[in-house]
């Protein structure tokens, strides 16, 4: 099969479609990135990535993880309750955990990838309440008043989190205090 295109007409529109593709593909900044692949998934599906990121790493430091038999958490980790949010870099260069709610988990973990870096946050959720529950909605209007967000640059994270990790070692050591 003849893999060339011969059509003027169809030239031009590839011509087009090539000057085009920049705005609409991320650049390589993800190029040889081991984490590159989560970027192609869904939202949906690269939420049920973080969460196994998290239960796989937690597990594999020894730590126990569980499911949480509800939807009101995500997993059981160290005999707490845990939320999971993550995060890939965006191209502004912040993390944004999104649909943060408050529901019954005691801890929030945020697992943030950049192309070759990973950082982690273990926010208790009284915490959340003085901060981002009822303080960062996330969508407008009255039914908008359910979900938050937390979103800021990994290397200057708001000085209300900076207690409660950053690296994964920081936050390794707080979730293995659980």
């Amino acid at each position: 099969m003849n893999r060339k295109i011969t059509d003027p007409d169809v030239k031009l529109l590839a011509s087009i479609a090539t000057m085009l593709q920049g705005d609409y593909v991320d650049d390589d900044d993800w190029a040889g990135s081991p984490f590159a692949w989560i970027k192609s998934r869904p939202s949906r599906q690269r939420g049920k990535i973080g969460e196994q990121l998290v239960s796989g790493w937690c597990a594999a430091k020894g730590l126990s993880v569980g499911p949480s038999g509800d939807t009101q958490a995500d997993k059981v980790i160290q005999d707490r309750r845990v939320e999971i949010k993550f995060s890939t870099l965006w191209k502004t260069g912040v993390f944004k955990f999104q649909q943060v709610r408050d529901q019954d988990y005691k801890v929030l973990i945020c697992l943030g990838l950049a192309p070759f870096d990973a950082r982690c946050w273990v926010i208790p959720k009284d915490v959340l309440y003085d901060f981002v529950i009822d303080h960062t909605p996330q969508h407008g209007g009255a039914a908008g008043r359910d979900t938050f967000w937390i979103s800021f640059k990994p290397e200057d994270p708001p000085s209300w989190i900076q207690n409660y990790g950053g690296s994964l070692a920081q936050a390794f050591e707080i979730l293995r205090e659980l």
